[in-house]
């Protein structure tokens, strides 16, 4: 067996180390979440933490790993009534990313279940992770249906089988730790509140700490086994640390005074649920144990803070991890001391003897919270927060002002702003503004049936949604058809002797069922940054529009990339990626001027999605193009070359959308007219709002009949 990197070599990852430890002095705190960059060791702290862990007493030749003090009445493998007791070590099951549904909860033989009546099942992770620790490295990119199995698991400590009436029922109760890198997307709020703890990793930038991690690392791969030695001793000592931390738990004291500044602390973060609250409570209590303490102070409610909260804080997508210190240390003084208020309900009637005054609450005389002149408040007050600049903000243009007029000559029109900015991309240049709020959008689709990864978006087969036929499987069964299977079968069963109850079934009677679900796919936004988009509330209000469709692309699981085009040439802000936290990042950035290379902007576009599609053929593609459609730059004919570069992604059947950005009583309808020339639909910035097009759901369709090219869905919602 290789070694493994010890624990007590990992050099700095203070807190780390200390959320796993924690974790292994109390398993119900509920895991580790792990976030940082590439190359920082969260891999191998994590797989070291298993060699920490103590012997695990298992039921001998459970395959569910049953204790012997209490075994599972419902275990698949039961009843344990005489079976003798084992001792093994402590599991750390890993999570492939590309694992299959089966092999995560297990499978079951259902040619033995239709012929013989007889529940042949295959245990899955979830079933060798149970009383052990289950590792998901790179966890954002789990696939939707294998996270929802770990929210129910995780959930009720059990795992639910269910096949074609064929139902088996495991316990499944681990610890989960997940790591990530965030610029690869981020994890659904379910499955975020799931782990326990959070901890924020990052290579050190001294210089010092950086040559040692380098020397141990060069010895450990010299001679594994050496090193491991070396660092025994350390090891043992801390192994016997999380026993007696382990053993003095239960009798660790949580008193009222540090439960009501846990309370409060939630309270003032304004966390959503009771999940934090009680997770702190763990944590703490797992912290007095861990320094060799009885009853749980201060210090320990601040540091299980700072491990439980900073990922129950995300209001959206585009929030990142934190937790204000100055914040929670003036929570946690205002609140150090007091003793929290008796149940409201067992409070005396109004009437009553002792009501009415400052001393007449519950407890003997102690002041109820919110009540005189030092009273804590519900919330912040510091008032409301500034509203957005107005019409008749310094900063901001008024409604009848030029720069806020849809068409005047110097500021909306291709020539007037265009032209005057130079023939430099740098010339001309405006400071990035902010996006307006984001808003639910409609629906944009790719048409047709895809292949891809499973998600929200378009229509695709995927191994989940509604079963719209059967096919002969091609090799294991996963999901049985079995109307299909039973139809095959039927009129063999004279012919192959058939005597008892069950079927006579061969392999070629199996039927594979074939389904219908939602897949994601790559979003890419092509935006004009030239100067005709320059007028601040007009980019305001295209920022908020693609961040909107940011939002939807979180929510239904797409990969998404950003192409800008200004000046004389197009640039990739952001390769696609599924981070669209990143890419809202790099449009609020974003600064606006020069000409309007719109052929280039396409052209960039084109290599993009012909790159992406040798990495990934079978995620297709939706282009969404910003703009009001005017071409004042990138050669002779500028309008010329933006259609034949539209033509060349309608040829390859590239589904996509035109946001028209053209405001105005007077339109010159150029968005419209590249949207033909793309195949596609185009929306205004109106329309794009799902609020406008309540109740009606419909399908654009190319303008030009016989085009080539796709036209994307879009599907209007009620508000």
């Amino acid at each position: 067996m290789n070694a493994r990197y010890p624990f007590t070599a990992v050099v700095g990852m203070d807190d780390l180390r200390l959320a796993l430890l924690l974790n292994a002095v109390s398993p119900a705190v509920g895991g580790v979440l792990v976030r940082g960059e590439k190359g920082t060791a969260k891999s191998t702290a994590v797989r070291a933490l298993a060699e920490l862990l103590p012997q695990v007493p298992v039921v001998a030749g459970c395959r569910f790993s049953c204790d012997p003090a209490s075994p599972d009445p419902g275990c698949p493998d039961g009843p344990h009534d005489a079976a003798p007791a084992a001792e093994r070590p402590a599991r750390m099951v890993e999570l492939p990313v590309g694992a299959s549904e089966d092999r995560l909860v297990g499978a079951l033989d259902f040619e033995k279940a239709l012929a013989e009546g007889v529940k042949a099942f295959e245990p899955g992770l979830l079933a060798a992770a149970h009383r052990g620790i289950l590792y998901v490295d790179e966890v954002n990119l789990l696939s939707d249906h294998l996270i929802d199995h770990l929210l129910d698991a995780a959930a009720m400590g059990s795992s639910h089988v269910e096949r074609e009436g064929v139902s088996v029922r495991h316990a499944a109760r681990f610890l989960l730790v997940g790591t990530m890198n965030p610029e690869e997307g981020e994890l659904r709020p379910q499955l975020l509140d799931r782990f326990g703890l959070t901890v924020e990793v990052a290579a050190s930038r001294e210089p010092a700490q950086r040559v040692e991690v380098v020397r141990r690392r060069l010895a450990f791969e010299d001679d594994p086994a050496a090193f491991a030695a070396r660092w025994a001793g350390e090891e043992s000592a801390l192994r016997a640390r999380i026993s007696a931390a382990r053993e003095r738990l239960p009798q660790v004291v949580l008193g009222d005074a540090a439960l009501l500044q846990i309370a409060a602390t939630c309270a003032a973060f304004e966390v959503d649920g009771m999940r934090a609250d009680i997770v702190m409570a763990r944590t703490a209590t797992a912290l007095a144990a861990w320094a060799d303490r009885t009853e749980v102070d201060s210090e320990d409610v601040r540091q299980a803070a700072l491990l439980a909260l900073p990922h129950r804080r995300r209001r959206n997508p585009f929030d990142a991890p934190g937790l204000d210190e100055d914040k929670l240390d003036e929570t946690l003084e205002r609140f150090k001391g007091e003793e929290p208020q008796g149940d409201p309900d067992d409070e005396p009637e109004p009437d009553g003897p002792g009501d009415g005054g400052p001393d007449g609450g519950p407890g003997g005389g102690v002041p109820p919270q919110g009540e005189g002149p030092d009273a804590v408040p519900d919330g912040p007050a510091d008032g409301p927060a500034p509203e957005a600049p107005g019409p008749d903000a310094p900063d901001a243009p008024a409604p009848d002002s030029p720069a806020s007029a849809p068409a005047p000559a110097a500021q909306d029109t291709g020539a007037g702003s265009d032209a005057g900015s130079g023939a430099g991309s740098g010339s001309g240049e405006r400071a990035a503004v902010a996006a307006a709020e984001p808003f639910r959008t409609k629906v944009l689709s790719v048409p047709g049936l895809g292949e891809g990864a499973a998600g929200r978006r378009s229509r695709a087969r995927t191994e989940q949604g509604r079963t719209t036929g059967s096919v002969r499987p091609r090799g294991a069964l996963t999901k049985l058809h079995l109307t299909a299977t039973v139809r095959a079968a039927a009129p063999h069963q004279r012919a192959r002797g058939r005597s008892g109850p069950g079927l006579v079934l061969r392999r070629d009677d199996l039927r594979q069922a074939t389904r219908e679900g939602r897949e994601g796919n790559l979003v890419l936004f092509a935006v004009d940054a030239s100067g005709s988009m320059a007028a601040r509330r007009r980019m305001s209000a295209v920022k908020g529009a693609v961040l909107s469709l940011l939002l939807d692309a979180y929510q239904r699981r797409d990969k998404v990339g950003l192409v800008t085009f200004r000046g004389r040439d197009a640039e990739v802000a952001l390769p696609p990626t599924s981070s669209v936290d990143a890419a809202a990042a790099r449009l609020e950035q974003l600064p606006t001027g020069g000409r309007t290379p719109l052929s280039a902007g396409l052209l960039k576009a084109h290599d993009v999605l012909r790159i992406e599609r040798l990495r990934d053929p079978s995620r297709r593609p939706l282009l969404v193009v910003v703009t009001d459609g005017r071409a004042t730059g990138g050669g002779a004919d500028p309008v010329a070359l933006a259609a034949r570069a539209a033509r060349l992604h309608a040829a390859e059947g590239i589904a996509s959308v035109v946001v028209d950005c053209e405001t105005g009583p007077v339109r010159l309808g150029l968005a419209r007219e590249l949207a033909r020339e793309l195949g596609g639909t185009a929306v205004t910035l109106e329309e794009l709002r799902a609020e406008a097009i309540a109740g009606l759901v419909r399908d654009v369709q190319a303008a030009r009949p016989g085009h080539p090219g796709q036209t994307a869905h879009t599907t209007r919602r009620a508000a």
